[in-house]
């Protein structure tokens, strides 16, 4: 459980990142802009076609975004989203298609974004009460440079449940952006178990809320353990 030190400041950051989100683009001054893309050549985001059951799950939990995830918006148009590519462990590459049969909370995040590091300890706790077979939270990390910095901040805030996923390219957050769904970060996919889009929000959330843990199970039928 978040303790009240946590919640402070992670409610003033949404109440902020509302504010924010009446200014186009305001989010993006977190973000350096490169030119670079991810999933090249169709790989990256795809067309509609092949998600026909996406709208279902979209119904599914529109009604649970509210409260602390109030800010997440439904998919009016959900599409695959497997083919965005990162690394894992030792730098392995990998794309959401390695998640396949999982819903998943996709986070982008980088060390010297304020409001992601705030919200960091409850993306790590949502993992911790929720993740198995059915559910993951893959958060991405798009530090430049090598691991040394994003692993010692994990270490630091005791972010134990989450793999370290690393594009050091910020393709994935370019190809984001080019989709309309990325401003600045953090910004958070909720993916079905087939990685078609759900829903898409840009700043934090309290991920480890009750409101949260409903979304998710609104999306995935898996209740929290314990």
């Amino acid at each position: 459980m978040t303790d009240e030190k946590t919640r402070r400041p992670a409610g003033r950051l949404i109440a902020a990142a509302a504010v924010l989100g009446l200014v186009a683009g305001a989010a993006a001054i977190y973000v350096k802009e490169t030119w670079s893309g991810n999933g090249a050549g169709g790989a990256g985001v795809q067309t509609a076609a092949s998600c026909p059951l996406a709208k279902e799950t979209v119904a599914a939990v529109t009604p649970f975004l509210k409260g602390q995830v109030a800010a997440m918006a439904p998919a009016d148009d959900p599409r695959p989203m497997t083919g965005l590519a990162f690394t894992g462990d030792g730098g392995k590459p990998l794309t959401l298609d390695d998640f396949a049969g999982k819903t998943l909370l996709v986070n982008l995040w980088a060390t010297w974004c304020v409001p992601c590091r705030e919200e960091m300890p409850a993306l790590n706790a949502l993992q911790a009460a929720m993740g198995g077979d059915r559910f993951e939270v893959v958060a991405i990390n798009i530090d430049t440079g090598d691991d040394e910095k994003p692993k010692a901040f994990l270490e630091e805030t005791g972010v134990d449940a989450l793999g370290l996923y690393r594009d050091a390219s910020m393709g994935v957050f370019n190809t984001l952006k080019k989709e309309g769904l990325a401003f600045g970060l953090p910004v958070t996919l909720l993916l079905d178990a087939n990685g078609c889009l759900v829903a898409a929000m840009n700043g934090p959330a309290i991920w480890d809320s009750a409101d949260a843990k409903a979304l998710v199970t609104a999306a995935t039928g898996v209740a929290p353990k314990g």
